[in-house]
């Protein structure tokens, strides 16, 4: 089976573009609730595999430490200089993961990781050494699993790097946003292109099985022909991956993007056109459009699994790996266990206060109901694979899809009309015109979204 096909329509896309949710999970975090407590957490864990069946586990690491603010950054991180911060960070960090390893029992078998931040890089290579020991103390990380780490280039050198390889990582994230200086300039992160470029190629030759790079469109002072050189430049790297954001600009959520000017950001026209000039480009350099911002080479985990209908989303993005229960470690970390989702305390204050009382630090979460289930294996699907079996559906969760999703097909027969989907008997189809709109059609499934509403909570579609 081939990549879906894409048809970018500019006109489609400026006339359905509106704020929704990535369906990272659904439902999605801001229907968290406080009553789903540490408590609520450990009875999950303790039913999370009935009758024997072991779903395995992922982790999620978070480390949320940078050195300088980047002005576009949504993410929930510190800055600061203080290494001893980070020292007492990992200190804590070290008794959460004892705490919920301890949970697990025998269940403890890892095939998925990821340490995201801020910048896991921050700290230095000995101490990310020393934290993943702790890691394998408490969990059992299987031989071949998918271990990935983000890095910001202007923190390591090729033998941190190759470091960073022997401890056990063997894929890797780096952060570029944009080459042009002036754009770099007005998003604080300024960063050799010789030495962003370099990086990868001393993950190449670490030996690092799949290497990603991050880029964003929208960004100040972005332009056709600079975000032009900056595709050039990338595919000419050739990483396996290529992520390519949205900058949604919210400086009313997040303090750093006042500092961005509203006269620096391209207009939405000029926006769209970079989305269509990336498109091309990547397409033209043989990458494949995995989904949600999402570009892979044909060889690559991500694009494998697709073709095999293989292809997961969770609050990572997607991966290629089987369904697992998601353990968050971390500030802030968010994690899945069976039909539940929860989160960590925010604050450094209020996570070191719980672990001070020996208290796991879950601040919120949800415990899904039936219809939250079947709606989230419809998204699920669409998100990953952009069509659906209706009877599959109806059979594993014991509905009439037809009849349960009445006004649903109601609403994607409109779609329908505008080209973003297809429905045909016992399938829906998203087309190749709809693809960059699928958080559109995920939309119509919402039960919490109310019709017709954006949601200024949400980023926008495009």
């Amino acid at each position: 089976m081939n990549a879906p096909a894409i048809d970018f329509d500019p006109d489609l896309v400026r006339r359905l573009d509106r704020q929704g949710p990535r369906y990272t999970s659904y439902p999605t975090a801001d229907r968290f609730v406080e009553a789903f407590d540490a408590a609520t957490y450990r009875a999950w864990t303790a039913r999370r595999n009935p009758g024997g069946l072991d779903r395995g586990l992922a982790l999620y690491v978070h480390l949320p430490f940078c050195s300088d603010v980047c002005f576009y950054c949504a993410c929930n991180k510190i800055i600061t200089r203080d290494r001893a911060r980070g020292a007492r960070y990992l200190d804590y960090l070290g008794r959460e993961i004892a705490l919920q390893g301890a949970l697990f029992g025998e269940d403890r078998r890892v095939g998925e990781m990821h340490w995201g931040g801020g910048t896991p890089t921050w700290h230095g290579v000995h101490e990310l050494a020393a934290l993943w020991r702790r890691v394998g103390e408490h969990f059992e990380l299987e031989a071949g699993g998918e271990y990935s780490i983000e890095v910001d280039p202007r923190t390591v050198t090729p033998e941190s790097v190759a470091a960073l390889r022997a401890i056990g990582f063997n894929r890797v994230s780096f952060g570029v946003q944009d080459f042009d200086p002036e754009v770099q300039a007005a998003v604080h992160r300024v960063q050799s292109e010789e030495a962003t470029l370099a990086t990868i190629e001393a993950a190449r030759a670490a030996g690092f099985v799949s290497v990603n790079v991050d880029l964003i469109y929208g960004l100040p002072r972005q332009t056709l022909m600079s975000f032009n050189r900056t595709l050039a430049r990338v595919t000419a790297a050739r990483p396996d991956r290529v992520a390519l954001y949205n900058y949604a600009h919210l400086p009313a959520q997040f303090k750093p993007q006042r500092r961005i000017a509203q006269a620096d950001l391209p207009h939405a026209e000029t926006k769209l056109k970079l989305l269509a000039l990336a498109v091309e480009r990547l397409g033209a350099a043989g990458y494949a459009y995995i989904g949600m911002d999402h570009f892979a080479l044909p060889h690559d985990a991500l694009a494998v699994a697709q073709r095999h209908r293989r292809l997961r989303r969770n609050f990572q993005g997607y991966t290629a790996c089987a369904d697992r229960d998601l353990v968050g470690l971390g500030v802030s970390a968010i994690g899945g266990i069976g039909p539940t989702y929860s989160q960590n305390f925010r604050t450094l204050e209020k996570y070191y206060g719980r672990l001070d009382g020996s208290e796991l630090p879950v601040m919120r979460g949800v415990e899904l109901g039936a219809d939250d289930l079947v709606r989230r294996a419809v998204i699920q699907e669409l998100m990953c694979h952009f069509t659906l079996c209706l009877e599959s559906i109806s059979l594993a969760y014991l509905i009439d899809f037809e009849r349960y999703f009445a006004a649903e097909l109601k609403e994607l027969r409109e779609l329908e009309t505008l080209g973003l989907v297809s429905l045909e008997p016992g399938w829906l189809s998203v087309t190749p015109r709809g693809r960059f709109l699928v958080r559109r059609v995920c939309m119509v499934f919402d039960r919490y979204l109310a019709r017709g509403a954006d949601g200024g909570r949400f980023s926008r579609v495009i």
